[in-house]
Order: structure tokens, then sequence, then C-alpha cells
């Protein structure tokens, strides 16, 4: 099997890109966490990884909204360069703040002539929540990383993760597209922590490759970080070591 290489990216205030990298590096790929920096200056290193991740954390604080900062600066200085990344077949993840950032570039196949269609906005409660999820995945749905998954459990912890949309034909469309493949379980664990739309906890692009989510996968790739390991199978595989398995075995040979 080929070995990918993934860049994890990473602005000031990130602060999972460690766990996430360690993460992308049980599944059998090498990893690399870059400053976003250094990518601006060089934007061909791109050309050296096979997969992207924007971790969690609160990149630059989430001064004037989660992930816009960030957000503003890959759009204006690299969206060029990340759209061709994708076309030439490589995984782009967004994880938590990565997946708030994702969804303000345009790099989620979000914006038509009126504007950003869907965006990520404060939780129904008004405040920062951490709890576990149950996550189903959509039948049929096309996304690379969650390839052969019918439920996870995953960890989230977040104050703007309320997925909405501009209206209900904005949603249908989405829907139609296979971009909304995977939703919070109404009563299992913390059901739909953030209100969001039709329980809606992550999108992805229309390739599929391109993948953001609120709830934080490196946080369960050891069946010990299960807030109920002691009652799992010892045979089974930790659910967030799935999605990581799931982009490394993309590039199998």
């Amino acid at each position: 099997m080929a070995r990918p290489d993934v860049l994890v990216l990473r602005a000031p205030g990130t602060n999972c890109d460690a766990e996430t990298a360690f993460a992308f590096e049980q599944a059998g790929a090498r990893c690399e966490a870059l400053h976003v920096n250094t990518l601006l200056d060089a934007p061909a290193l791109l050309g050296q990884f096979q997969i992207l991740c924007l971790a969690g954390g609160f990149s630059h604080g989430d001064d004037l909204s989660a992930g816009q900062i960030l957000a503003i600066t890959l759009r204006h200085r690299l969206l060029d360069d990340l759209q061709a990344f994708r076309d030439r077949g490589g995984l782009i993840l967004g994880i938590c703040n990565g997946f708030q950032v994702l969804i303000k570039t345009g790099l989620l196949d979000n914006e038509d002539g009126q504007g950003v269609a869907a965006t990520l906005t404060w939780n129904t409660n008004g405040r920062y929540t951490a709890d576990w999820v149950r996550l189903a995945v959509e039948p049929d749905q096309r996304c690379v990383f969650l390839r052969d998954i019918e439920a996870i459990d995953l960890p989230f912890a977040h104050g703007e993760g309320r997925f909405v949309v501009r209206d209900q034909q904005t949603l249908s469309q989405l829907s139609a597209a296979g971009q909304l493949p995977v939703h919070y379980v109404e009563g299992q664990l913390a059901g739909n922590p953030n209100g969001s739309t039709r329980a809606i906890a992550g999108m992805c692009d229309r390739s599929g490759r391109v993948f953001g989510l609120m709830p934080h996968p490196e946080r369960n790739i050891h069946l010990t970080h299960h807030p109920r390991w002691t009652r799992l199978s010892r045979d089974r595989k930790p659910d967030g070591r799935l999605i990581f398995e799931n982009a490394v075995n993309w590039f199998a040979a």
C-alpha cells in the first residue's frame, strides 16, 4: 500500500495539530505540521502532499467569528493552489475549527450568485459545549473519509458549531448533491448538541474529497478514549481511527 504524505496546517491558536498528525501516523501516513505562514511563502509545498488537514482549535483566537481570519487568508492568497490540490486528486479534511475555516473559503462548493449558502454559527445554548455524540452516515454518500462507516461515536468541543442554511431550497440542493453525509443521532449520547439544521454534523464537496466535520475523530483513536470503553468489545476498532484509515487507504496501490 502506498504511504501518503499528510500536511497538517496550523495557525496561531490551533491546538489540535499534534494529535491530528499522530492520528494520521497511526493510520499509516507520513505527517508534517506546518505553520500557515510557511505555506503562504511557498505554496508549491502542497505538491509534496496527498492529504491536507486543517486541525481544530481557535485559529487567530476566533476573532470576527470562528475560523474567519484563517479562511480569509486562505481564500485571498491560496485558494487557487488549494483548488488545484483538490483537482489533482488530493484529499482535504477540516476538523472543528478546520471545518469552520473550510466552509468559509468556498472549498466546500458552498457558494452561488447570492453568496455563501451555508455556514456554522453559535450553538443554540449560546455557550461552548463539550461532550460525546453519535454520528450516523447517510447511505449511498460519496465522502472518501466516511467509506463503509454506518455510525461512529466521537467527542466534540465547540461554541460555534450549529450548521445553518440560507433556506429550504438550499438544504434540498445540498442534500440532493450528497454534500450532507453525516448527522447527529438524536437520543444517543449528547444528541444534536448545537441545534444544527437537520442535525447535520459535517459537509463535503461534490467530489467527496473535501470534508469538514465538527466532532474530533483524532480524540477517539484508542479503545480507552471512549467514555464507555469497558463495555465495548476489545476487538472493536476505535471509531475516529476509521476516518483517518479511509483517507490513507484511498491511496492504496
